[in-house]
Parts: C-alpha cells; sequence; structure tokens
C-alpha cells in the first residue's frame, strides 16, 4: 500500500502525522470517502467540489488547486493499482502549536489512502438491517453546519455506539425538534404509498453523493422524489427504507425501533433502485 502525504508516497508502517498537527489535536480539519469500481472513481469531481467548499467554510487553504487534487488522487489510486475499492482523502489544517488558534499552522497537509471496504456484512443486503433512533440529537447548523465533512465525528459516535449497544449496526439522528436528519454515516430514505422521500438538507444533514445519485436516478426511473420534513412516525409508517453512502452504498432497512418496515423485507422500489445504482456504477 502507498499512502500519499504532502507530495510523498509512504507504506502503510511509515505514515504518519506530527502529533502537533491540528487535525489530531482538535480535529481541524476535513475529509471525502470516495469509491472505486471497475478500475473508475466514482463521482470524483462531485467529492472534490465538496471538499473545497467545506475548506472555503473552514478558512482552510487547500496547498493544491482542485485540478491538481484530481490528478493525485488519481495517481495515488493508479500507484495502488486498485480496480475496486475505497479511498479516504483528508485535508487537516497542519502542524501548528498545542493552542487552538489556526494562524499557528502555516500550511495543511494532505493525506490519500487507498484501501478496501466493507461496512456491512454482505448477507445484508440481502435480508435488510434493524436501525434504531438514537437519544444523541444532531448538532444543528446554527451551531456547526453538518454539510462541512470536518474531521470532528464525536456527534456521530456517540449516536453510533447507542447503535452497537441496541445490537443495531446503525442509528438514525434527530435534531432538536425532533425531525429525522441522517444516520450516523449514511443518508435516508423511506417510501410511502410510492414515493420516496428523505430529509431535507436544511435540517442538519450532509448532503451525501450517494443520496444525490438515488434522487437523479429516482427521476430517471419515474419515481417521484422530495426532500421534505419527517419524524419517527414517517419512519414507522414507511412501507421501505434504505440507507445511502459512499461506503454503505445502497442497503436496506427492515426494522426501526423495534417495528418492522413494510413486509420485513426489503421493498420492490428500494430494488429497482439499487439495481439502477449498480447498473450505473458498472457502466
Amino acid at each position: 500500500m502507498k499512502i500519499y502525504m504532502d507530495g510523498q508516497y509512504y507504506g502503510k508502517e511509515d505514515a504518519r502525522i506530527s502529533v502537533y498537527d491540528h487535525g489530531l489535536l482538535y480535529g481541524d480539519g476535513i475529509f471525502e470517502g470516495i469509491r472505486i469500481y471497475s478500475g473508475r472513481i466514482f463521482k470524483l469531481k462531485e467529492h472534490i467540489d465538496r471538499l473545497y467548499d467545506s475548506a472555503r467554510a473552514l478558512r482552510l487553504v487547500i496547498p493544491m488547486d482542485a485540478e491538481e487534487m484530481i490528478r493525485t488522487v488519481e495517481e495515488t489510486v493508479r500507484l495502488n493499482d486498485k480496480t475496486e475499492g475505497y479511498i479516504r482523502l483528508l485535508v487537516t489544517r497542519g502542524k501548528g502549536s498545542l493552542g487552538i488558534d489556526p494562524s499557528t499552522c502555516p500550511k495543511a497537509s494532505v493525506v490519500i489512502i487507498v484501501e478496501d471496504i466493507q461496512l456491512y456484512p454482505a448477507e445484508l443486503y440481502k435480508k435488510g438491517i434493524k436501525i434504531i433512533t438514537a437519544a444523541a440529537r444532531r448538532i444543528t447548523g446554527d451551531i456547526f453546519d453538518p454539510r462541512i465533512k470536518s474531521l470532528n465525528y464525536l456527534n456521530n459516535v456517540m449516536a453510533k455506539m447507542e447503535a452497537r449497544d441496541a445490537g443495531c449496526p446503525e442509528a438514525v439522528m434527530l435534531n432538536r425538534e425532533g425531525y429525522v436528519t441522517e444516520c450516523t454515516g449514511d443518508n435516508i430514505f423511506i417510501i410511502r404509498k410510492g414515493e420516496l422521500l428523505t430529509p431535507a438538507p436544511w435540517l442538519g444533514l450532509l448532503e451525501g453523493i450517494t443520496r444525490n445519485t438515488i434522487l437523479d436516478l429516482a427521476a430517471e426511473l419515474k419515481i417521484p422524489a422530495r426532500e421534505t420534513t419527517m419524524t419517527r412516525y414517517d419512519l414507522y409508517t414507511a412501507d421501505e427504507c434504505f440507507l445511502t453512502g459512499s461506503g454503505a452504498e445502497i442497503i436496506p432497512v427492515t426494522s426501526i425501533d423495534g417495528r418492522t418496515v413494510g413486509n420485513g423485507k426489503p421493498g420492490e422500489l428500494s430494488e429497482r433502485l439499487r439495481s439502477a445504482f449498480e447498473r450505473l456504477i458498472r457502466n
């Protein structure tokens, strides 16, 4: 494995960051998770655009422009000879002092890791997963906008711990008004009476690349779809439910807080969208 770090490539055992890096000390940085399918990097431009949007929001100066970043990601994938896999692209504020002041960090640091990933066992994609709603509430945009894909995921980590304690792989996070936002690492969709529904971005969630791809595919398949507000009631009474993410891809949900979703099996429209997604990533 060759890991890119600030213009150099290192083996897995030799890739290290400084203990003074503000990404480590304060979670001061951003990242993207990107998939490789059949030797092609999926939606790379969209991921890079989101990375630079996050950087602008944090006043984080990335030490290369977007075109160079794309070339660097592609070269790292080529050097690792990956045709199927996962890219973790990180930009930290860089090395600075022990104080929180970001002005002590003269240059941001860029790290690119190319690896394998399997978030859920293969059989769960066929039979679906059980999820819960977490007591931990999603941080809202008036505090810190979740659309910034930052390195600080403690809010999500706490909800993930709740899911694991309940024997589930994932948890839904509500905002402080009780509206559904997203899961700890995935976006959420439901289908009710033939309509595809997903929480609107302004409720406090990351606009996932896979999420937006599913909305595009729904339009192509002429499946009615909209972004809206949802409460737990909407989840409990859904005919179908599934999660999306670069790591998770599309995985069906068959139980929420002990309530069976639909007939307890992956739904027909969910499977149509999953099949369309499979065709897209392989073409």
